[in-house]
C-alpha cells in the first residue's frame, strides 16, 4: 500500500530525493515548495516565498541547500534545514529548470522563451556572493533554435546536459559555454532527464511516446523504450537494470479515458531487454514526475491528480528474474 502525500492543491511538476534518500521534495503548479520524511511519508515542512508555479527543484550534495526555479520569474536557493531564503536571483522569464553540479557550488538554470525573452542558461558561482547580489550569472548561453524543457549536470560537473522542445539533445561545456554534442533521437519535446546513479548514462522522457537511454558523456543512444501514450517522466534503479516510465496524455485530453484503462500507471522496463514487465497503477491523471530512492528500494511518483505516492517494492520484485 502506497503512502499518499497530499501536501500540493495543483498538479505536480516535480519531485526530487536528495543523495541519501532520507528526503523527498515536491514542487507543484502552485507556490508551495514542500519537503517530506521518505520512510513515512511525515511532512518536514515548507519553503514559502514563490508567488508562482513552481516548476523545479534540486538539492545539493550533502542537502544543506535547495533550489527552486518558478514561474514568477526567480530562481531561489533555501537553506534546507531551517527553510530561510538564502538567496533571489530574478530572471525576464519562467525558470524552467535547475540543478547544482556535484560539488554544490555552482547551479545552473534555464530560463523559457516567452514575452519576447529569449531562452538562456544561466551559471552562478554560490562562493562568489557578488554574483548573486548583482543577479549577473558569470556565463549566460543563449538558447536561439528551441527552448530547453530539461536540464541536469553532467558528470563530474563538466556540461550541462539539455533537452530541447524540439526533440533535439545537447551537451553545454560549463567551462565556456559551447555546444560539445548535438544529437537528435526524439521527434518530439523531451520532459524530463534523469542520470544513472553513477552518471555513467541517463534516461530520456518525451512527448513522442518513447523514453531513451544515452551514454553521458558522448550521447550515444542505447537503448529504446515505447508506449502508446507520451512520456512524462522516467527514472533509472539505482541497483538493478530497471527503469520506470510515468505518463499518460495531455492534460487537456484527460477526461477522455477513464482511470479502469487510464493509463496513468506507472511502466516497469528491463533497462537491457526494452521489455515491459510490469505496472502500478494509482494515480487518477497522468503522472508528471517520477523517482527511485537511491537505495532502489522504493520509488515515488507525482501526479496531474496533486498527489504523491510512495511505493515500496514487494519482496517478489527483489528476486525477480527476467526470462531472456
Amino acid at each position: 500500500k502506497p503512502i499518499l502525500l497530499q501536501g500540493h492543491e495543483r498538479s505536480i511538476t516535480q519531485i526530487k530525493y536528495n543523495r541519501e534518500g532520507d528526503l523527498l521534495f515536491t514542487v507543484a503548479k502552485d507556490p508551495i515548495v514542500n519537503v517530506w520524511y521518505s520512510v513515512n511519508g511525515e511532512r518536514l515542512g515548507t519553503y514559502m516565498g514563490h508567488t508562482g508555479a513552481v516548476w523545479c527543484v534540486d538539492a545539493d550534495w550533502d542537502t544543506k541547500h535547495v533550489l527552486t526555479g518558478s514561474a514568477d520569474n526567480s530562481c531561489r536557493l533555501w537553506d534546507c534545514e531551517t527553510g530561510k531564503q538564502l538567496a533571489l536571483l530574478k530572471t525576464n522569464s519562467a525558470v524552467r529548470t535547475c540543478g547544482f553540479d556535484f560539488g554544490g557550488n555552482i547551479i545552473m538554470f534555464s530560463t523559457d522563451k516567452q514575452m519576447g525573452y529569449q531562452c538562456f542558461v544561466s551559471f552562478f558561482d554560490l562562493r562568489d556572493p557578488s554574483q548573486i547580489d548583482s543577479n549577473e550569472p558569470y556565463m549566460k548561453i543563449p538558447c536561439n533554435d528551441s527552448k530547453i524543457t530539461s536540464a541536469v549536470w553532467g558528470p563530474l560537473g563538466e556540461c550541462i546536459i539539455a533537452g530541447h522542445e524540439s526533440g533535439e539533445l545537447n551537451q553545454y561545456s560549463a567551462k565556456s559555454g559551447e555546444v560539445l554534442v548535438t544529437v537528435k533521437e526524439h521527434s518530439r519535446q523531451i520532459n524530463d532527464i534523469q542520470l544513472s546513479r553513477d552518471m555513467t548514462m541517463f534516461v530520456t522522457a518525451s512527448k513522442d511516446n518513447t523514453a531513451k537511454l544515452f551514454d553521458s558523456t558522448t550521447l550515444e543512444h542505447q537503448k529504446t523504450f515505447r508506449t502508446e501514450r507520451p512520456v512524462n517522466s522516467a527514472a533509472l534503479s539505482p541497483n538493478y537494470d530497471h527503469v520506470v516510465l510515468g505518463g499518460g496524455q495531455e492534460a487537456m485530453d484527460v477526461t477522455t479515458t477513464s482511470t479502469r484503462i487510464g493509463k496513468f500507471e506507472a511502466r516497469f522496463f528491463h533497462l537491457a531487454f526494452e521489455e515491459e514487465f510490469g505496472r502500478v497503477k494509482g494515480h487518477f491523471g497522468p503522472i508528471n514526475s517520477v523517482a527511485f530512492h537511491p537505495d532502489g528500494k522504493s520509488y515515488s511518483s507525482g501526479g496531474e491528480d496533486g498527489y504523491v505516492r510512495i511505493h515500496y517494492f514487494d519482496p517478489q520484485y527483489f528476486e525477480f528474474e527476467f526470462e531472456a
